[in-house]
């Protein structure tokens, strides 16, 4: 499944440039699949295990690197400070989705890019339902570290103020498993509506 998500991670990241923050970095996979345009990355990651994964992944890779501790509802970063922010499998564990986007539309520099690859929740109205239910149950988030498989990820970006300018649905691994369907997009936060008065 790594060789299909590696081929998904390059278009996601394909054509940043400059400061790019990526949330919930993990062990750095995405590090590898940068482009030389970016001229630092500031990889946010909570768990000290994790994080430890991240800076051997750092020192492996040809872009600046900076691995931080934070969480996605209070980076540290000023605001509007990056060209771009990358969510990549991590906004289906955040406790606060709505906390996150915000705080990535927040440390955007005006026109900045939100990529993002996520699994989301199924347009079959009985598999949807299914997710629903391992969520609500608390199954899933049990069995997966925290992780939502019924999140309408795609929804939760429209609501925080980003436009979505594209995306792509796919499968990775079986159709069955429950986190499938996933998104690959770009988006980029709303011009504020001018008043009037």
């Amino acid at each position: 499944m790594e060789r299909e998500a590696g081929e998904r991670r390059d278009e996601l990241l394909a054509g940043l440039s400059g400061r790019v923050v990526e949330v919930g970095a993990g062990n750095g996979i995405n590090f590898g699949h940068y482009p030389p345009s970016v001229t630092e990355l500031v990889a946010i990651e909570p768990e000290p295990y994790l994080r430890a994964k991240a800076e051997d992944a750092r020192r492996r890779t040809s872009i600046p690197v900076r691995v931080r501790d934070g969480i996605a509802a209070d980076l540290p970063l000023e605001d509007g400070s990056c060209h771009g922010a990358v969510a990549s499998l991590m906004l289906c564990t955040v406790p606060d989705v709505e906390a996150a986007l915000a705080e990535l539309r927040r440390v955007l520099k005006p026109g900045g890019e939100l990529r993002f690859m996520e699994h989301v929740c199924s347009d079959r109205p009985r598999k949807a339902r299914l997710q629903g239910w391992l969520d609500r149950s608390g199954v899933w988030p049990f069995l997966g570290g925290g992780c939502h498989c019924g999140r309408d990820t795609v929804a939760a970006i429209k609501a925080a103020g980003f436009e979505i300018e594209q995306l792509t649905r796919f499968t990775l691994g079986s159709d069955w498993m429950a986190t499938n369907p996933h998104v690959c997009g770009r988006a980029r936060a709303a011009a504020p509506i001018a008043d009037d008065r």
